[in-house]
């Protein structure tokens, strides 16, 4: 079995070699304080401002609107807080920790998903930098048209595969100058634009039923906390061993949720005054929280857009090639990263020049993969909390060891909760999804496909608790013998 691949190449504009492999106690280092910049740092760019935009489409009031991003918000990251102990109590990648409940080779299904989910992510966060520079560009008088969103694509393409490629150090320090630049210029578009904002409009907004709030929360979910999730202990595995677990959950929760909640409140007050800077939030997100500048920051805006979505694209990339790799991709991680970039660019090109618009294939992509990857973090966390007891890495690499080749009983609930999670949601917005929902009319369930319960997504709820309750109740006599052993 191999659980190193080399020595490391440490420091700031080196590439980093370590991959899926277990990181030397030598190599540790840092408290669970420094989660809070990558994390921070990834979730501060203003296209958080946009989901305001999103969740109001739900027909929800302002209050409503708060309370589901809140929930959604806070929720979602706490539970990338939890998979981030995987990683100290490893020194191993999020998707080389799940094969303790999944099996070392039975983590193929999961680590799929999560390589999957990570390079949609950072195709759709390099779509929203090149539109968004294009937009500035054609609102200055610099140039328009294609010629224009390509050359952005090439410059924002070379600054998140570069990041991805030198990896951890560089990612770090990255991370730490994105979160001061990023905060200071998004406090100034805030104080520039907040005169567009109208209180009574806002306050006049109908409230929305109880459906409409599931549905606006379901969506915070999928869109933030359960898009970083499969990836949380990524960065918490260089941590030392003794560092506290809950600073670590704690840091990763703050750092991740604090940049969102803002952001969106601040959205439901901005798209919540206008509904056609609402709608046209759905075509070109980015673009329309532009239109409200006045042209002398228009090219500091673009700037904090662009440095918010690297960052978090950056991240997106990093954790992509560890997953490549956990699928037995016999590369280096840097050049994982780089296969991946490859894919990122080609899926940039379809959504930039291609689609008609971008909130539709953005929320087909984060209902669909929600479903699955809700169902695997049920599953993980649950495995987290029976555990009393540190990894025994050098088997996470042997499927002959402890963790087995396979556990069918964790592959089967991730099954099991996306065959369900499926059939109990809708996705309206893309036609090659409209199998989605095949539960709905056949159980009648709240009212069938065309009831409003359709439309609240629950099927990313069923198929988080069917992962959690169905490993607690199923998966604890092996965690036990596991530990005995």
């Amino acid at each position: 079995m191999t659980t190193q691949e080399g020595p490391t190449v440490k420091g700031v504009g080196s590439i980093e070699l370590n991959g899926i492999n277990l990181i030397d106690e030598s190599e540790r280092k840092g408290t669970p304080r420094s989660l809070f910049w990558p994390w921070f740092s990834a979730n501060v760019s203003v296209f958080g401002i946009s989901y305001g935009s999103f969740v109001l489409g739900f027909g929800l009031s302002f209050w409503q609107a708060v309370a589901a991003s809140l929930i959604g918000i806070v929720f979602s990251f706490l539970l990338c807080g939890f998979v981030a102990l995987a990683g100290k109590r490893g020194s191993v990648p999020t998707m080389v920790a799940s094969r303790a409940t999944f099996g070392v080779r039975g983590n193929a299904l999961p680590s799929l998903l999560s390589w999957i989910l990570t390079v949609g992510w950072e195709t759709v966060l390099t779509a929203l930098a090149t539109l968004a520079t294009a937009t500035v560009f054609d609102e200055l008088g610099w140039g328009s048209g294609d010629g224009i969103k390509v050359a952005a694509l090439v410059v924002v393409t070379a600054l998140i595969v570069g990041a991805g490629v030198l990896g951890f150090d560089t990612i770090m320090r990255l991370s730490a100058y994105i979160t001061v630049i990023g905060a200071v210029l998004t406090v100034v578009y805030m104080v520039l634009v907040a005169d567009h904002i109208s209180w009574s409009t806002v306050s006049d907004l109908p409230s929305g039923s109880t459906e409409s709030f599931i549905g606006g929360l379901t969506l915070m979910m999928t869109g933030l906390g359960l898009g970083w999730v499969n990836m949380a202990a990524d960065y918490s595995r260089y941590l030392p061993r003794n560092a506290s677990s809950a600073s670590v959950v704690g840091w990763t929760t703050f750092g991740a949720a604090l940049a969102p909640a803002i952001l969106v409140l601040f959205g439901l007050l901005l798209a919540g005054s206008s509904p056609e800077l609402s709608g046209a939030i759905g075509l070109d997100p980015i673009g329309a929280l532009a239109s409200l500048l006045p042209t002398w920051f228009l090219v500091p805006f673009v700037i904090v857009a662009v440095l918010g979505l690297v960052g978090g694209a950056a991240l997106d990339i990093y954790s992509s090639g560890l997953a490549l790799l956990s699928l037995g991709l016999p590369a280096p991680r840097w050049a994982a990263a780089g296969i991946d970039g490859v894919i990122m660019f080609v899926g940039t090109i379809l959504i930039v020049f291609v689609a008609d618009d971008f909130f539709g294939p953005f929320q087909g992509f984060l209902i669909t993969l929600g479903v699955p990857i809700a169902a695997w973090c049920g599953v993980m966390i649950a495995d987290i909390a029976m555990r009393r007891r540190d990894y025994a890495e050098a088997e996470l690499f042997d499927p002959a060891g402890r963790y087995r080749a396979v556990n069918w009983v964790s592959v089967g609930l991730v099954v099991v909760g996306t065959v369900v999670g499926w059939g109990l949601v809708t996705n309206t917005y893309a036609d090659w999804l409209d199998w989605q929902g095949y539960l709905l009319d056949p159980l009648q369930f709240a009212g069938g496909k065309e009831g409003t319960w359709a439309f609240a997504n629950l099927g990313v709820l069923f198929a988080l608790v069917i992962g959690f309750v169905g490993s607690l109740l199923l998966n604890r006599s092996a965690v036990r013998r596991e530990e005995e052993r």
